[in-house]
């Protein structure tokens, strides 16, 4: 199996370099990684159309990678166009595409706003199977190695019958470490649908302009409803969850339908 490995945080960043890590230990499978160049949290399925995206080759665990200056997203379309042609001949594609893992979870509507989840729904959007990885960051110094390690186990349950579907996004949240051992449990999750708390705090700049500056604990939502992922990423579960990137409202169709006179 061929995996295509990306992430939101960097090239250098500790999430991915851990990931590869506990990819190419006792292997799934041929790992090569294409990556943003700089963090580009939060930047959601942005993509570029008006500069250039410069490529820089360079290494995670030694093996040789590429760095993009560019989004999430971009970095899964350029690796699929061209770059993974380029290395494994022309009209190859990965078996897999796996994103992260992410410093922070993508947990609840996060997921939209997510450069990690979107590097992913890229990947399904073009056709590829793909998992977002993300890690819970709580009060004590990440263990980002035995989070990979976590995610590890929990990918090879989820292969272990075979890929995805072809189109299919599944994103993995795992617990804060401090809490992790070999046990933790691996639940399949809906997402939170709650809408986050927002809070900005207003300053003033020494040009005595106002400014804004957000000021939210970004796991801080407005509900949480039992047994979605948020409720159980925080039972310190290790969550699954399938995700779509199709956002019709396919029960309101008839509803619209009706209202406009359509058939």
């Amino acid at each position: 199996m061929k995996i295509l490995l990306t992430n939101d945080d960097g090239i250098a960043a500790p999430g991915i370099v851990a990931m590869h890590k506990a990819l190419t230990a006792d292997p799934l499978g041929e790992v090569f990684a294409v990556a943003p160049l700089t963090v580009q949290s939060a930047t959601s399925h942005g993509i570029t159309f008006h500069t250039p995206l410069m490529v820089t080759e360079t290494t995670i665990n030694g093996d040789g990678c590429f760095a993009v200056d560019g989004r999430p997203a971009d970095c899964t379309k350029l690796a699929l166009t061209n770059i993974w042609g380029d290395k494994y001949g022309h009209g190859s594609r990965p078996d897999l595409v796996i994103s992260g893992m992410n410093a922070g979870a993508n947990c609840g509507i996060n997921v939209l706003y997510s450069g990690t989840v979107a590097a992913a729904i890229e990947a399904a959007f073009l056709g590829v199977p793909a998992i977002a990885v993300s890690l819970h960051l709580d009060k004590g110094n990440p263990d980002f190695d035995a989070g990979a390690r976590a995610a590890r186990r929990t990918i090879d349950a989820l292969l272990a019958g075979g890929l995805p579907e072809q189109h299919e996004i599944i994103s993995i949240n795992i617990p804060a470490t401090e809490y992790l051992c070999e046990s933790t449990e691996i639940v399949i999750a809906p997402m939170n649908t709650h809408a986050l708390v927002d809070q900005y705090e207003k300053r003033t700049s020494p040009g005595g302009k106002h400014y804004y500056w957000s000021s939210a604990y970004g796991l801080d939502f407005r509900g949480t409803d039992d047994g979605t992922d948020v409720h159980e990423l925080f039972e310190r579960r290790i969550t699954v969850t399938p995700l779509s990137f199709d956002l019709t409202n396919h029960k309101r169709m008839g509803f619209w339908k009706e209202r406009i006179g359509g058939a």
